[in-house]
């Protein structure tokens, strides 16, 4: 047997075992997907805390602008509620005064025009520092939230010993390709397997932009560190949402995951996209995990597995490929036992997802293991080694707004049938009696 084939096994070997550990307990600790709320208890409007919800926007199409607004303006929350939507500078400003004008009637609504592009953290910060509520809800601007969002985050948000707390995502244009079939089947994964173990123990490490809310009080004591982020010397402008969830728990708060608090998002529905977007998320992840270091050992055990899993395991993964592949070319002989072992993971990981979901479609989240592998391994690599590198990527300009809206225009029917659907399958769960 080549060395090259000793590493392959070993590594492959490896990675099955830490993948196995990893997975099982990731599992074990995931509450039920989408699991029941603790119900609803009559307060009066007066007692509920007052929730700002801001909307950074930029170059965004104005029908995808307009139905993020209009899913804000029917929450039924029954507290105050206040709306900053931050145009960042948008080249297409003109295209949105419209929208604009749809909601300048309403009290709750307030407009602010930053005079140039400043970045969505900034532009974020800059609505936070004029806002008062009790709590703040970031939502994107391509994403929309069912009625019921505020509501069941701001109740979650009655503990006080929580900073931030997340719902769940969804793909809103899932049904377009096939990549964002896969990207939503990736959103579940990652929302009812990896944050809702995390938030058995009260430590999610990355409450996701689309739909992520913060305890104003924690949030303005942490802002100047938020605004001011620097990795070698240099701001970094991305990865907003991790690094404030990372601050959060490093100043004592506890981070939640609501699964029944649904948020529908646009996702890219082509490959070129895509892999921007998971460079960017790639570098993020590197930054903030060194920062997450010094947490874990004052945390469950669990989360350091979690994060020991997360960068380790796609490491072993791509040692073994790698020398499959030079034994491959050298020998002219197939890595049969990581082949065989590589089919057998993802045939049980997507069986186990199947079947948590109740889902035959994940049974086709196989084949993103041959996406993970010839793309996403490849490019956590690049990542990796350029860190320093803090381009945004995907922001595009006005001119960029025609191409994006034709992916979001066949969206706008189908998202908000796709938020009540599963709205009324939350419901139907908590009738059910299910546990959360």
């Amino acid at each position: 047997m080549t060395l090259l084939a000793t590493t392959s096994i070993a590594a492959i070997s490896m990675y099955a075992l830490l993948s196995t550990a990893y997975k099982s307990m990731q599992v074990l600790y995931a509450r039920p997907a989408n699991g029941s709320a603790v119900p609803a208890k009559t307060v009066e409007a007066s007692a509920l805390s007052s929730v700002d919800i801001i909307v950074p926007s930029y170059n965004e199409d104005p029908r995808v602008l307009s139905a993020c607004l209009a899913s804000l303006a029917d929450q039924n929350y029954p507290g105050e509620l206040r709306f900053f939507v931050v145009d960042d500078g948008s080249r297409n400003r003109d295209a949105v005064m419209a929208v604009r004008e749809a909601y300048a009637y309403d009290p709750r609504f307030n407009f602010i025009l930053l005079p140039k592009n400043v970045g969505k953290r900034k532009a974020q910060i800059a609505a936070i520092r004029q806002s008062s509520g009790d709590l703040i809800l970031n939502v994107d601007s391509d994403s929309t939230i069912a009625p019921d969002v505020v509501a069941k985050l701001a109740r979650k948000m009655q503990n006080l010993v929580l900073g931030a707390a997340m719902g769940q995502l969804t793909a809103s244009n899932r049904t377009e390709t096939w990549l964002t079939r896969l990207i939503d089947m990736e959103y579940w994964l990652a929302c009812n397997e990896e944050r809702a173990a995390q938030a058995r123990f009260g430590a999610v490490m990355c409450c996701c932009g689309p739909c992520a809310m913060y305890r104003r009080s924690a949030l303005l004591s942490l802002l100047d560190q938020y605004e001011t982020q620097l990795y070698r010397g240099k701001p970094s402008d991305f990865g907003e949402d991790r690094h404030l969830t990372i601050l959060m728990l490093k100043a004592g708060f506890r981070t939640e995951y609501v699964p029944d608090a649904i948020a529908a998002t646009v996702v890219p529905d082509k490959l070129g996209p895509y892999l921007l977007q998971q460079l960017r998320w790639a570098r993020s992840t590197f930054r903030d995990t060194l920062l997450a270091f010094p947490l874990l050992p004052g945390l469950d055990r669990y989360l350091t597995l979690d994060v020991v899993g997360q960068n380790l395991g796609p490491l072993l993964l791509a040692l073994s490929v790698v020398t499959g592949a030079g034994q491959f070319i050298l020998t002219g002989t197939l890595p049969w036992w990581t082949i065989l072992m590589i089919a057998l993971m993802t045939l049980i990981r997507c069986s186990v997802a199947a079947c948590r979901a109740r889902q035959l479609r994940f049974i086709g989240f196989s084949l993103h293991t041959l996406v993970n592998i010839f793309l996403l391994l490849p490019l956590k690599a690049y990542a990796l080694c350029t860190l320093s590198n803090s381009d945004w990527l995907s922001r595009g300009s006005a001119a960029n707004v025609q191409d994006i809206s034709r992916t979001h225009d066949a969206t706008q029917e189908s998202r908000p049938a796709a938020l009540e659907a599963l709205a009324a399958a939350s419901d139907r769960r908590v009738s059910a009696g299910g546990r959360k």
